[in-house]
């Protein structure tokens, strides 16, 4: 029962999301929260991407009985009935989000909150999943608003560190996400979904991912600039790096195995960033 509920709000990427909004509040300069108010910010953005994923899910059910790697989820089943009552659900959840962050926050933190669902739910699984490779292009700007909707809590006005890691966020999701398109690519095919894969070959979205990972690495040593020190220097070179490295195999080898292990590569990279961002934030404070 709980295994079908964390499935179906697809939680495992809400710890994502939700630590995407809290390192964005940790690099954000400005007076640190009380703790009942990180707790607001953390369970909110929970909320948020957890409507999110149940309306992906529910939107998707359809596809998802095509595909073995999600031919088991409660909609596909039957665990959950595919109704009318779940889209209720959702909103009612989403709104409790927004207007919990705007009261115990502030609106903009709420704006984001609502915009980074919206991205998800609306722009990525309603109008371009089916029609474009360039869909988890701009599904990306869901972790982006998350970190954004962070900083909010801190500043409403964003400064360049919080839109810097927003912009990480942004890259790092096509990588990641076309890296396990390559290696699923036959099951979206069957599917009739159109992922950089099933639409450009293996060989060239390898060389695309590789070309997205070089800029990501890029953009994540920007907020030295602006002020991060050695240790998420460190992380983020490490990280990256790694992360190169597995992309670099990728183009060479483009099979599942090496797109796999470039997945788990960009999974590597992220926790490794956002855990140098925690450990200097907390340096500095």
């Amino acid at each position: 029962m709980i295994r079908q509920y964390i499935d179906v709000f697809k939680l495992r990427i809400g710890m994502v999301i939700t630590l995407a909004a809290l390192g964005g509040m940790a690099i954000t300069p400005g007076p640190s929260l009380p703790i009942w108010k990180i707790l607001v910010l953390s369970l909110t953005v929970m909320m948020g991407s957890a409507a999110a994923g149940a309306f992906n899910q529910y939107s998707e059910c359809d596809l998802d009985a095509k595909m073995a790697r999600t031919k088991n989820r409660p909609f596909v089943t039957g665990f959950f009935q595919h109704s009318r009552k779940w889209l209720v659900i959702i909103g009612l959840l989403l709104l409790v989000a927004v207007t919990s962050a705007a009261f115990a926050l502030n609106a903009m933190t709420a704006l984001n909150i609502f915009l980074g669902a919206f991205t998800y739910a609306i722009v990525y699984t309603v109008w371009l999943k089916r029609r474009t490779w360039l869909n988890i292009v701009f599904g990306g700007l869901a972790g982006s608003f998350a970190v954004l909707a962070g900083a909010a809590a801190v500043n409403p006005s964003f400064g360049p560190l919080p839109v810097a890691l927003a912009l990480v966020l942004f890259l790092w999701t096509p990588p990641h996400f076309w890296s396990l398109a390559i290696a699923l690519r036959d099951q979206y095919a069957a599917a009739g979904v159109p992922m950089l894969p099933v639409v450009k070959g293996d060989q060239k979205a390898a060389r695309i991912i590789l070309g997205h990972t070089i800029l990501l690495v890029l953009v994540s040593l920007v907020p030295v600039y602006y002020g991060l020190g050695w240790i998420y220097l460190i992380g983020a070179l490490s990280g990256g790096g790694y992360f190169l490295i597995k992309s670099v195999q990728l183009v060479r080898n483009p099979t599942k195995q090496t797109a796999m292990a470039n997945f788990f590569a960009s999974l590597v990279q992220l926790s490794v960033l956002m855990f140098a961002l925690m450990l200097e934030a907390s340096f500095a404070a």
